[in-house]
């Protein structure tokens, strides 16, 4: 994978000037091997090593594709494992406003996607936002998370519960009856379950996000952008009601192109580069340094 990156940009080892690695979070076996190839690379040609948060990366990959993006920013990074609120108020400087406090609406947008029968292949939220397209989002009234709580944290977990319901009632035989084969009934029945759960889902961002916008906006008052990011900013319907939000507050709504919306090397390539220039990177491992020494 190292080798083939190289090859695409027609340079070298010799040619860099620093490595970035994702230090976290994540699974520690797959940031392990990142880790020990990235200190592999940085002891055989010199080269400082600059740890990357994948989290920051998504909050800050923003600003390689728009450059008038300054701090401070309000920043939702949301995807499969994560809902994340958070104050950026300079490079490494960030403060929480909100989090989720059980399941990600990526996860809840794979696993109702799993229950409809839809086709995952590429990605259970991408399936699910198709589907919702052909569907009634007011056919089903499910109720909206936290409502009634005053903070910005983010719940997923109750809403999965009523999509897995409303299937099993209408008695969809989606565990044997994929969408291709569904009967046009069946698939239309599949769409407004899909279409309903969206509208509640996203409901609860913009919910959310209004409480964290007015937030920020007391704390830091210069804020001219609200950033979303990670895997389900690529999702359009998202996109564009969190840009009534954005607007309802005087913001520029900031996302990155899809491509840079999902996990991707570019994100920490470019967080590597912002830490590196203000020297904000750790020397490179010394000489002697064991090619199989323990990383933790």
């Amino acid at each position: 994978v190292v080798q083939k990156a190289l090859d695409d940009a027609n340079v070298s080892e010799s040619d860099l000037s620093a490595v970035a690695v994702t230090i976290g979070p994540g699974l520690s076996l797959c940031l392990r091997v990142g880790v020990h190839k990235a200190r592999k690379i940085a002891k055989v040609f010199g080269l400082p090593i600059v740890g990357v948060h994948h989290m920051e990366a998504h909050a800050l990959v923003s600003r390689l594709v728009n450059k008038d993006l300054d701090y401070p920013f309000l920043a939702l990074l949301i995807s499969g494992g994560h809902n994340l609120l958070v104050l950026a108020q300079n490079l490494g400087e960030y403060v929480q406003l909100g989090t989720t406090i059980d399941d990600a609406i990526g996860e809840a947008y794979d696993k109702s996607a799993r229950w409809l029968g839809l086709d995952i292949q590429k990605g259970g939220g991408p399936a699910l936002e198709e589907l919702a397209l052909e569907g009634d989002p007011n056919s089903i009234n499910f109720t909206v998370p936290m409502r009634q709580h005053k903070d910005c944290n983010f719940s997923y977990a109750g809403l999965k519960t009523p999509v897995r319901l409303a299937i099993e009632s209408r008695n969809l035989c989606t565990d044997d009856i994929p969408i291709s084969s569904a009967t046009e009934e069946d698939r239309q029945l599949r769409a407004n379950i899909a279409a309903s759960f969206q509208r509640i889902a996203v409901l609860h961002l913009e919910d959310r996000c209004q409480r964290a916008v007015e937030w920020a906006l007391k704390m830091r008052p210069s804020i001219k952008n609200f950033v979303v990011s990670g895997g389900v900013a690529s999702n359009q319907y998202v996109r564009t009601r969190l840009n009534h939000i954005a607007e309802k507050n005087g913001l520029q709504l900031v996302s990155p192109p899809p491509s840079l919306c999902t996990d991707n090397g570019v994100m920490i390539a470019w967080t590597g580069i912002e830490h590196f220039v203000p020297g904000r990177f750790e020397d490179p491992p010394p000489a002697d340094e064991p090619d199989d020494m323990q990383v933790t």
